[in-house]
């Protein structure tokens, strides 16, 4: 099973609690600034598209770092902040606790209006493009393949009501050999019920026996 989170939410969700808050402010700001981004987890990033590839954030153990698609903005704000190469056309974040959401907020709503420019004029940057402004190797980026575990056991559906039940699965025997196998024998305590209703019905026997032998002598003292 591919264990690899689909969603920014399950993304944020199995990371530290400083970086879990860090990202998910910046991914809170993103959403806010930019009305109408598509949010969405890929090569292990959170990718906002508006008209093709705009943003993506990536978490870092020390550190985090936005991507811009539209380099020309990035390059305008390079004196604004530290940490920003505009060269790859990204800001690198090494503080999380103190965040300039002020200015990077000014990069994404200036990026949205560079993007709405472009689309005029028809130069959408590609998503490989992008990927190749920011330096990210499509390849490497992506997530490891998921995988499936093949069991040789009884189906699932007999071992899945097994285990919810507490109890070991039960064999599962084909229709031949069942039908091979002795038949089960009768509990051994009915024994003692047959016992009691043969002892029940003896002393009527004997006393059936009795009056049969006692009528002839009477018989006899009468003549």
């Amino acid at each position: 099973m591919d264990m690899t989170p689909t969603t920014v939410g399950a993304y944020l969700r199995d990371l530290p609690p400083d970086r879990r808050v860090a990202m998910a402010r910046v991914c809170s700001m993103i959403r806010r600034s930019a009305r109408g981004v598509r949010e969405s987890m890929r090569y292990g990033l959170a990718f906002y598209e508006l008209d093709g590839p705009l943003f993506a954030l990536e978490s870092g153990r020390r550190h985090m770092s936005l991507y811009v698609a539209e380099q020309e903005v990035v390059v305008r704000h390079k004196d604004a902040l530290p940490g920003i190469n505009a060269q790859r056309s990204f800001i690198k974040f090494s503080d999380l606790t103190r965040l300039p959401l002020d200015v990077v907020e000014k990069i994404v709503r200036d990026s949205v209006a560079a993007r709405r420019s472009r689309v005029t004029a028809g130069t959408v940057p590609t998503q490989a493009d992008a990927l190749r402004l920011w330096a990210i190797n499509e390849e490497k980026a992506a997530p490891p393949p998921g995988y499936q575990v093949i069991s040789t056991k009884p189906p699932p559906e007999a071992e899945g009501e097994a285990e919810a039940a507490g109890k070991p699965p039960t064999e599962v025997v084909p229709a031949k050999k069942a039908a091979a196998r002795p038949a089960a024998k009768a509990p051994a305590k009915a024994a003692p019920a047959r016992k009691k209703v043969a002892a029940a019905k003896a002393p009527a026997k004997k006393a059936a026996k009795k009056t049969v032998k006692k009528a002839p002598a009477k018989a006899k003292k009468k003549r």
